[in-house]
């Protein structure tokens, strides 16, 4: 959009002069961080436009920090022994978002389950109920939040979120339902795989099921997995080396084939999303591979990087590799990988196109055991108010 808008202005001259700053500023704030960085070349206008601080929170953002967990066993019995945190990016200076999230009403003490486009998930336990859980997403950037009811799953189950406020500003919750709780069978004679997922729209404000959903597959999947949405779908790793894909609006509901790997039974891979298309990351015992699925219709990978750990990470950082690290998230925009390395807990950044890596912070011993890529969440702002206007009530 951008590239077609600057060929446009040097033929005919800028053929959107004639528009209002608001109107201008509402059309460039619909096209993708990437292209929003490409319209400041546009015109003098255009520039002062996008950086004006009362238009800037409607642009696109850019990756901004990481949710996380930490836990701490020395807390006091009055307080949880979890904490909700939030690390910048740069991995210095104090916390761009409020992890806490003290917009919400004070009685309640939200878990932070996923995190979709700008809208983050989170559960907390009902005040009536001692195993019952309700659901709120929420905008951390506009303060704008919701409550959907949960279900007699929720707090037992695996559940994300799929936003993608590009398309709609209506949103999905989805709880995969795994044997046991499905049919009420002894825990110890049932399987883990996925019996159903149960989706809440917050369009139709209703909860719906598909049972058998990838058709006769078992799909075994974990807390662990990553979650990308994209174009509608939700995509995620299974066991088995297996891509699922869920339609959250149809039927196109599949079972997509990984890239092949030396390791079919190492579970440390997972899937993302970066500059518009599907990537794959495969932990190796002695390197990282990335792959990308140009077109999910095709359901052919191609193989973008390898490295050794050992050139990776170099001496200095030798105690990282042999899979003393977890990938985080690949940039939404650059050739850029996020890791946790567990040997003392640091944030790190991976340059796949120049082979640099940074240490971004140290993120403390507290939580060693629960620092894994299960709890972190990559956090992108959104500042344009499309969640629910009104809040509904949490009591």
């Amino acid at each position: 959009m951008a590239e077609g808008f600057m060929e446009m202005a040097s033929v005919s001259g800028d053929l959107t002069a004639k528009l209002t700053d608001d109107i201008l500023s509402d059309i460039i704030s619909r096209v993708p961080y990437k292209s929003t960085c490409c319209c400041k070349c546009v015109s003098m206008r255009w520039r002062d436009l996008i950086s004006h601080p009362y238009h800037r929170k409607k642009m696109s953002q850019s990756l901004t920090g990481f949710f996380h967990e930490s836990f701490n066993r020395y807390r006091s019995p009055r307080f949880p022994k979890f904490a909700c945190c939030f690390t910048n990016v740069s991995g210095i200076g104090e916390p761009l978002v409020d992890p806490l999230l003290s917009f919400l009403p004070k009685f309640v003490m939200p878990g932070i389950v996923d995190c979709c486009n700008g809208g983050l998930l989170c559960s907390f336990w009902k005040q009536n109920g001692p195993v019952e859980c309700d659901y709120v997403v929420c905008n951390p950037a506009t303060e704008k939040w919701v409550v959907v009811p949960g279900t007699k799953w929720s707090s037992k189950v695996d559940v994300r979120l799929a936003f993608d406020p590009a398309v709609s500003s209506h949103f999905h919750v989805c709880e995969f339902i795994e044997d046991r709780f499905w049919s009420n069978e002894d825990y110890f004679d049932s399987k883990d795989c996925i019996a159903a997922v149960v989706i809440y729209s917050s369009k139709t404000a209703v909860w719906s099921h598909k049972a058998d959903a990838w058709s006769g597959y078992e799909i075994e999947t974990t807390r662990f997995a990553k979650i990308a949405f994209f174009r509608g779908v939700l995509y995620l790793c299974g066991f088995d080396h297996k891509l699922v894909a869920l339609d959250v609006e149809g039927n196109n509901w599949k079972v997509m084939p990984l890239p092949p790997s030396k390791c079919h039974g190492d579970p440390s891979y997972d899937i993302y999303l970066s500059q518009g298309q599907l990537y794959f990351a495969h932990e190796g015992y002695f390197e990282l591979s990335i792959w990308v699925l140009e077109d999910p219709s095709t359901e052919k990978w191609t193989l973008k990087h390898n490295v050794k750990h050992l050139k990776m990470f170099r001496t200095e950082y030798s105690p990282y590799g042999s899979s003393g690290y977890s990938v985080l998230s690949i940039h939404p925009e650059h050739s850029l990988i996020f890791l946790v390395c567990r040997y003392e807990e640091t944030l790190m950044s991976y340059n796949m196109d120049s082979g640099e890596l940074h240490s971004l912070c140290k993120l403390g011993r507290d939580g060693t055991t629960y620092l894994t890529k299960t709890c972190y969440l990559p956090y992108v702002p959104l500042y344009l108010d499309l969640l629910a206007d009104d809040t509904k009530s949490l009591a």
